[in-house]
């Protein structure tokens, strides 16, 4: 019978998605008390939560790069004792300059961290099972996500916002030192994993499968490729509106829908918990509707609808009256947008093969500077008309184009070819 390490390589991703998230969000939780000490802006603020996407994004193609070229087992160890390390001196901030430092730092350290957990599932997994462990990982990115309002909302009442960061950036220390210890970069290396599980995982990789680390990298053909331009296009689309309900999704439903205390936790952990459903639910969806249509058919059903109906859910939760049905609504729009994220992952490392790291790097790039715009967009709008309701209508009719890249998009069709 095969081993079932594989599992266990998941689990990890998983525990070290949700640290990343719990790092990301506590600072939107944390915003109103970080203002007020320090004498930020509205505008300030919404710098503050774009400058580590700036960073994030700029270093997310060398450090994809980094991991095809030795191997995710250190790369990854080195992020996440880097953001952690950053994280912790969060709570050193003194002003606005020293904040943005940080956090930019912050975005550096922690670049790259999503394309190498696509790497380490595509050397661990087979093609026929990479959309629901694409999935079932951001569950641990949306869960950690969804936790921390709640857990941030709980820690303000006993500490400072400056221990909470300090508390945080502890818990990945002890997730790298597991890592490092315990992960090999594949499956054929690892002293518990049997031939059987072998075999299975190395099925369908082809002449990837004996391939620990990429050699050259075909940049001509990746940038030029059709697929990688849309995927980027499609996942620029999906990290904007995302990236709402990470930074101004509490400070929307305080001020603009009056909830308030214990109530603005728990409805701001909504969409995230919204979004663990759909990445397991998505992740299977992709799969099972691969095998029957193929992967293209498959693939685009999921990432389409998602797209259409996270876009209706906007909008209507933007015109809803009612501020529970609208806190309702925009959560569900959330859950639609990561609904897709199994099909989309999967595919960027189906054609990229080798170069998985690389093109989720490319790809992500793109997904960043769509999350570095979505809070300046609003921070100015905001600034100028305050109301959040004309950037919540153009997240909306900006997951229609998403909609109609996916309807191009070929899962089948390898890089160059």
């Amino acid at each position: 019978m095969p081993t079932r390490i594989r599992y266990r390589v998941l689990f990890a991703c998983i525990a070290l998605g949700a640290i990343t998230y719990m790092d990301r969000v506590a600072i939107s939780i944390t915003s109103k008390d970080i203002s007020a000490e320090l004498g930020l802006s509205d505008l300030q603020m919404s710098f503050v939560f774009s400058i580590f996407t700036l960073a994030y994004g700029a270093f997310e193609i060398p450090t994809g790069w980094w991991g095809d070229r030795i191997g995710t087992r250190a790369v990854l160890t080195r992020i996440v004792v880097w953001w952690s390390g950053f994280t912790m001196l969060t709570a050193g901030a003194f002003n606005y300059a020293s904040l943005l430092a940080v956090r930019f730092l912050f975005g550096m350290g922690e670049a790259g961290a999503w394309p190498n957990v696509g790497r380490t599932l595509s050397r661990w997994f087979p093609p026929v099972e990479r959309a629901r462990a694409q999935g079932i990982f951001f569950v641990g990115a949306h869960g950690g996500a969804a936790l921390t309002p709640v857990l941030v909302t709980w820690m303000l009442e006993w500490t400072n916002w400056r221990w909470v960061f300090v508390l945080f950036g502890s818990v990945g220390l002890v997730w790298a030192w597991f890592w490092w210890r315990w992960f090999r970069n594949e499956p054929r290396e690892h002293p518990d994993v049997n031939q059987a599980e072998r075999d299975w995982i190395e099925q369908g990789r082809g002449a990837a499968a004996g391939e620990s680390h990429a050699a050259g990298v075909p940049w001509g053909r990746i940038l030029r490729d059709r697929n990688v331009l849309l995927l980027c296009a499609a996942y620029f689309v999906q990290t904007y509106g995302f990236y709402f309900f990470i930074t101004w999704l509490p400070t929307y439903l305080a001020r603009e829908r009056g909830f308030a205390a214990m109530k603005l936790g728990l409805f701001a952990a909504l969409p995230m918990i919204a979004c663990v459903i759909a990445d397991v639910t998505g992740g299977l969806a992709a799969d099972g509707l691969s095998r029957r249509f193929g992967r293209r058919g498959g693939r685009a059903m999921v990432t389409i609808a998602s797209y259409l109906l996270a876009a209706g859910c906007m909008l209507a939760g933007t015109a809803a009256e009612e501020a529970r049905t609208a806190a309702v609504l925009l959560a569900l729009a959330c859950g639609w947008d990561s609904f897709l994220l199994g099909a989309t992952w999967s595919t960027c490392s189906d054609i990229a093969g080798r170069h998985a790291g690389v093109v989720g790097g490319v790809m992500n790039t793109a997904g960043q500077i769509g999350g570095m715009l979505s809070p300046i967009v609003i921070g100015v709008v905001l600034e100028r008309s305050g109301t959040f309701a004309m950037p919540l209508y153009l997240t909306g009719a900006l997951f229609l184009i998403g909609a109609l890249c996916w309807c191009f998009i070929d899962p089948d069709r390898a890089i160059g070819k």
